[in-house]
Parts: C-alpha cells; sequence; structure tokens
C-alpha cells in the first residue's frame, strides 16, 4: 500500500509499505481523509518526541471498512465510518469509569514515542479495533468526517466547564480555538470573547459567534476584558498554552470561575498563582476526547458546528510533503489540510 512515512526529521516520503490485516475484533479501514493536524506538524521536526522515524503519522481520519476481523460484530465491509484518534483498553479502571481518554495503556494513531509505536492514517490502509469506530450520517462527507477529532477535542473542553448561561472567554482562535467558540455557542453559554494575535482569525470567531474580538496585543487585556464583562468570564479556556494566554485567562476570569488548559504548545508555563487562590479559580486540564463522537457528529451533521470553512485544502497523499512544508512555516491564511489517500 502506498503511505507517506515520516523517514526523519522533516523527511517525508511517499513509499510502499505492506498492507495491514486485521486482528481478532479489528477492522481494515481503506482510508478516504486524513486531517493534517497541529501536533503532526509540531511532531515532524522530532521536537516534542512523539514521532520518532520511521512513523506513518495521521489520526484525524474517516474512510470505509475494507474487511472484518474475527469475532467483529455490528460491521461490514463497504460501511462509512469514521475513529477515535485514541486506542483505549476498554479494561483499565478508567475505561471502566468512562474516561477512555486517560486509559493506562493509551495508545494514539500515528504516534510514535519511547513507550510505543502506533502507525496511522496517512496510508491506503490502517487497522484499527472496533470500539473506536463510528459510523458516519449518510450526507457527511469524508473530508467533513475527518474533522470529527477536532471537534471531539472542543466538545470534551466545553463539558469540562458547566458553561451554560456563562459568560466566556476563549483565548487562542486557531482550529481548537475556533471550534470550541462553536461548541461553546452550541453548549448555551450567554456571550462570548474570542481573543487572537490574528485579526483574520478574530473576523472568522466572530463569523462562527464570538460577540466581542480582541487582539492579544492589548497592554491591558485582562483589564480590558474585566471591564467589559463587569467583573470578569464565568469560564476561561486557553486554547494556546503559553504563559501569556494563561495570564490572560487567569486575569480575566471573576471570582470562583473556570479556567480550563487545552492548549499545550509549551510543557511548562507560569501560572499567576495569587490570583488563581485569591479568586478561588478552578483550573481543569482537558485531554483529547472522551466518548463524544456520537455528538460530535450529530453537532457537525446539524450544522451547529461547521467544519467547512476551516478547511483550506484537500490535497492527494503524494502532495503531503509539501503541504506539511507549508504549515511547518506557519504560511498566513492555512488552517486545515486534508489528505486523500
Amino acid at each position: 500500500m502506498k503511505a507517506l512515512l515520516l523517514a526523519g526529521k522533516k523527511k517525508l516520503e511517499l513509499t510502499d509499505l505492506a498492507a495491514p490485516s486485521p486482528g481478532a475484533g479489528d477492522l481494515l479501514i481503506r482510508v478516504k481523509a486524513c486531517g493534517i493536524c497541529g501536533s503532526d506538524v509540531h511532531g515532524y521536526d522530532g521536537s516534542t518526541g512523539r514521532r520518532i522515524p520511521p512513523i506513518v503519522m495521521g489520526h484525524e481520519a474517516a474512510g470505509v471498512v475494507e474487511r472484518i476481523g474475527p469475532g467483529v460484530q455490528g460491521y461490514r465491509p463497504g460501511d462509512r465510518i469514521t475513529f477515535d484518534s485514541t486506542i483505549y483498553c476498554g479494561e483499565c479502571g478508567f475505561c471502566r469509569a468512562g474516561k477512555i481518554n486517560l486509559c493506562d495503556r493509551r495508545r494514539v494513531l500515528g504516534v510514535s514515542c519511547g513507550e510505543y509505536r502506533q502507525d496511522g492514517c496517512f496510508a491506503e490502509l490502517v487497522v484499527i479495533p472496533q470500539r473506536i469506530a463510528y459510523r458516519l450520517p449518510e450526507t457527511m462527507t469524508f473530508e467533513d468526517a475527518a474533522m470529527v477529532e477536532a471537534v471531539s477535542i472542543a466538545v470534551h473542553a466545553v463539558g469540562r466547564a458547566q458553561i451554560k448561561s456563562a459568560i466566556t472567554l476563549v483565548v487562542g482562535a486557531g482550529m481548537i480555538g475556533q471550534l470550541i467558540i462553536q461548541a461553546a455557542r452550541a453548549a448555551g453559554c450567554a456571550a462570548l470573547i474570542a481573543v487572537d494575535l490574528d485579526e483574520s482569525r478574530l473576523e472568522r470567531a466572530k463569523q462562527f459567534g464570538a460577540d466581542h474580538i480582541l487582539n492579544a496585543a492589548s497592554p491591558n487585556l485582562a483589564a480590558e476584558i474585566q471591564q467589559l464583562t463587569h467583573g470578569g468570564v464565568q469560564a476561561a479556556f486557553d486554547a494556546v498554552g503559553v504563559s501569556a494566554s494563561m495570564r490572560t485567562a487567569v486575569g480575566a476570569a471573576r471570582k470562583g470561575a473556570v479556567v480550563v488548559l487545552v492548549g499545550n504548545i509549551l510543557p511548562q508555563v507560569e501560572i499567576p498563582l495569587q490570583t488563581v487562590v485569591t479568586r478561588e479559580l478552578s483550573l481543569l486540564g482537558s485531554c483529547a476526547s472522551s466518548g463524544e463522537y456520537p455528538q460530535c457528529l450529530e453537532l457537525m451533521a446539524s450544522r451547529k458546528i461547521d467544519v467547512r470553512p476551516l478547511i483550506s485544502a484537500v490535497a492527494p497523499l503524494e502532495d503531503g510533503a509539501q503541504w506539511f512544508s507549508r504549515l511547518y512555516a506557519r504560511e498566513p491564511g492555512l488552517m486545515k489540510v486534508i489528505l486523500k489517500p
């Protein structure tokens, strides 16, 4: 089969690999679309330690069941599906509690680290366990379905905070930030403020439902938000993950607010500890998703979350290397690129 192999740091090669075979409980999927995630772009230069070559990356995908393994029930060849990026064991304490994103034996498609190597979906075929598969609505395209994983991250983050009727702040209007804005709107937030450095992203945030857009370069940003909201926001989402975005999210929060940490560009950031303590803020981490795919598919099918404006390009797998290069160079205007094997 054809696959886009990360053969070395910033070295992607279209190559022939042996086709995988489904084991017991597995589905062999013919991949129809796979999105390039920001984590793939960050890992492609080797800096994260999560994409150690050689590895076939890619975990935001959709396709068609090609073949089923022994013991599979409820699926047959030809079924149109998407699937979770997380391969969870289904047996550990976290899985039994429904917290599959915290599985003790968690693996992520397209990730190679010191603990495991799990080839992903920048390939014609991929094998997945049946338990992570979800059928697609009849009207949903494979390109849209490749966005479900990103949507699930946003929906999970919003679910971590009770935001119905809450004044809400989203710091960072990149891919996940734009989806958090839509998910927060769908969840019934009272008002929404979006913050970013990029004016074009802020304009898009406004189109997706932000009531107020503010440039992160403002010297008194947190104070400005405090004044705008008459005391601060009730829920804040940091979709960036650097010290500056953390300061904004915490500084704009009113007493007793919830701050959800979603972005993690940096492994460590400075926290305004005194503000967190004296305002008695709740800091919540949000990791991947935990069974929200059916909810996400419904939100997308009803267009309560619209992913189409976020797809910048759809390209064949053989053009993957050049698109990675353009994304890595932070080409202006590029958001999500979908590759089609």
